[in-house]
């Protein structure tokens, strides 16, 4: 990034501060990904002491029915519910926006094909068919990141779909055409980079929804097997024991999984105005 992308990300950031905090929980989120599993007291695994302790000194979340540390395995699920995540958005931002820009863009029965895709996958409920995916191919990592990322697809295809064809016929694009550039030139060089500005405001959107995706299929018994730490398996482990006042094994990773969802739903905007052009002078 040059050093004006950074002063104009800088000016962003101070001129909004629910933007700013947005981006400090993102950047807490990504550093304890990162770091967490490597800096968590006990194993996320294994018994750490005796089981349903409630919060203390020791164990700050508590203790879940088999003893495990509640703090280790909402800390080390943070890698998995957000690669799951970023894998499933990276994958559907690039096949959604490259398919979308050029049904609208060269319209025909480019147009058509895809469209009739889009609207076959929006036809189902959409964690129906991300519950049906993974039901028919497995409950791995990989299966859950493919779900997730097909149930997306329509969401992009239909953003770039619209915007690309309000801009086909734009000033720009005329004067790349008079100058001798291709039809493929101008989607990749004029067209593609000025979605980017909603798109990535759809990124954002849609990496809260996949992580609610990811966990709640593995709430349902249909994500990540256990015992691996997930934020949606502890809260599904937890959501029983709540009426016997053990409220803490659901409580935290439920807690977690509110904050990350918040997070992403308020980066939207301070991405959108970060690389927006027009808002750069």
């Amino acid at each position: 990034m040059s050093a004006a992308s950074l002063a104009h990300a800088r000016h962003v950031l101070s001129g909004n501060p629910v933007t700013a905090l947005a981006f400090g929980l993102f950047a807490l989120l990504v550093g304890t990904a990162i770091l967490g599993p490597a800096l968590v007291p006990f194993d996320p695994i294994a018994a750490a002491g005796p089981a349903l302790q409630p919060p203390s000194a020791r164990h700050p979340f508590g203790t879940d029915a088999i003893g495990r540390d509640v703090f280790s395995r909402v800390i080390a699920a943070t890698r998995l519910d957000l690669g799951m995540a970023f894998a499933a958005v990276a994958i559907v931002f690039a096949c959604g926006t490259l398919t979308g820009a050029a049904a609208g863009f060269f319209g025909g029965w480019t147009d058509r094909i895809i469209g009739r895709l889009a609207d076959t996958i929006m036809a189902f409920p959409l964690f129906v068919l991300a519950m049906g995916i993974v039901a028919a191919l497995g409950n791995t990592v990989t299966n859950i990141v493919i779900a997730t990322a097909v149930v997306n697809f329509p969401l992009y295809v239909r953003i770039a779909r619209t915007e690309a064809s309000t801009r086909r016929g734009a000033g720009y694009v005329e004067a790349a055409r008079l100058s001798g550039y291709g039809e493929a030139h101008i989607l990749f060089r004029e067209i593609l980079p000025n979605l980017l500005p909603i798109m990535m405001v759809q990124v954002s959107l849609t990496l809260g929804y996949a992580i609610l995706n990811c966990a709640g299929l593995s709430f349902i018994g249909l994500g990540v097997r256990p015992p691996a730490p997930e934020w949606g398996i502890m809260v599904a482990e937890g959501a029983s024991a709540i009426i016997s006042g053990e409220w803490w094994i659901a409580l935290f990773p439920g807690l977690a999984l509110m904050i990350a969802v918040f997070t992403f739903n308020l980066l939207g905007d301070g991405l959108r105005d970060i690389v927006d052009p027009r808002r750069r002078t």
